[in-house]
């Protein structure tokens, strides 16, 4: 299967930039998420590699070869768009088969592909219905089928669980990725949902006005994030600016902009530097409900510690999200597991806490963040 090179893509709609030098690598047969939000370039960008938009600038590469102006029927590329351009005349079975048909592949491996597919999106029951008889989640799951029957080498799917009910898709994802991997497709799939690009990928790119502001493992983009627009869109973040104070050898003390001072991880940035400390909402803590006359101790170990009330109690099932309003730092939120649910009241005095190998750090000026964090 090819490797995929997009090279300084440019792409412009009007005064709208969809691709501005986005550049990434795909390796072969690997699962890539692209994860972003709306109106950040994602679909342009899969229809740039299957040679339905025409880039302005840079060139797409398969394997070393340029195919920019390759026509989309030699790419051998199938996307699965938002539309789902099933034809109304033929059913589930005959939408799927149509790849295999017009290809004149062996009538009985044709038809065990066919079953299979249908299978996997558990379609089964429907596969004699029409696209009008069907759900837009059904129609979906038939169009995903399809695509995985076109004998393609690259699969671009763009959100193609987005229609699904919640228990149906987190069944798919890992269907989706076996089977990917199975048949020793290179995919791309295209999302917003961060749990599922974590879950699903074996890389995330994510993108940001139509570049690439970071790719790495799941495990590297959510914990060691490259900027804080990443560490704050990949798992919520509570951020802090400030000023380096003093770099040590475990960790870096940062003032913040109301003279608080808090602790992050070991940096390179130099003291005296602007910067912005990204926690993220399950690396912070809170240890114990105190009195309100009650002093605040000194921490033993490194890290931030700060005292406030809890304004809201999220309960979100497997987790509960407590927000703290703090003197010195505003609201700050915390996960925690749901057993600790009960532990908690609005009003509640609190300490929030983290160790400081949990808080990235980043050169950034306070004027500069709220457009670092905004979503486009």
């Amino acid at each position: 299967m090819p490797e995929i090179v997009l090279d300084s893509l440019q792409k412009n709609f009007g005064s709208c930039s969809a691709a501005d030098g986005l550049s990434l690598k795909v390796k072969d047969g690997e699962y890539l998420c692209i994860l972003g939000p709306t109106g950040s370039g994602k679909t342009t960008c899969l229809r740039m590699i299957c040679g339905l938009t025409k880039p302005d600038g840079g060139r797409v590469l398969f394997d070393g070869i340029d195919v920019t102006d390759v026509p989309v029927s030699e790419r051998r590329a199938t996307m699965l768009s938002q539309v789902y351009s099933l034809f109304p005349s033929k059913t589930v079975y005959g939408n799927v088969m149509f790849s295999p048909q017009i290809k004149e592949w062996d009538e009985e491996t044709s038809k065990q592909l066919v079953k299979s597919m249908i299978k996997m999106v558990h379609m089964e029951g429907k596969a004699n219905a029409y696209p009008r008889e069907l759900s837009g989640g059904q129609q979906q799951r038939t169009a995903l089928a399809r695509a995985l029957a076109s004998d393609s080498d690259i699969l671009l799917l763009d959100e193609p669980l987005r229609a699904l009910d919640a228990r149906l898709r987190l069944e798919l994802r890992q269907e989706l990725r076996s089977l990917v991997k199975e048949m020793g497709l290179t995919a791309i799939h295209v999302t917003h949902d961060q749990d599922e690009a974590l879950e699903m990928a074996d890389r995330i790119a994510v993108i940001r006005n139509g570049r690439i502001v970071q790719a790495g493992t799941p495990m590297e983009v959510f914990q060691d994030p490259k900027t804080p627009f990443v560490a704050n869109f990949v798992g919520r973040s509570n951020i802090f600016t400030g000023k380096i104070s003093s770099v040590c050898d475990d960790f870096t003390e940062v003032v913040l902009d109301n003279g608080t001072l808090i602790k992050a991880r070991r940096t390179e940035i130099p003291e005296g530097t602007d910067v912005a400390v990204a926690v993220k909402i399950g690396s912070t803590r809170i240890p114990a409900i105190v009195s309100p006359t009650e002093e605040k101790p000194e921490p033993e170990t490194p890290h931030g510690f700060f005292r406030g009330r809890v304004e809201r109690i999220l309960y979100e099932g497997a987790t509960v999200t407590i927000e703290v309003d703090t003197k010195d730092a505003g609201l700050i939120s915390s996960k925690l597991p749901n057993r600790r649910y009960d532990d908690y009241e609005i009003g509640d005095e609190v300490m929030v806490t983290w160790m400081p190998e949990k808080a990235n750090i980043f050169a950034i000026s306070p004027r500069e963040i709220d457009e670092e964090l905004r979503l486009d």
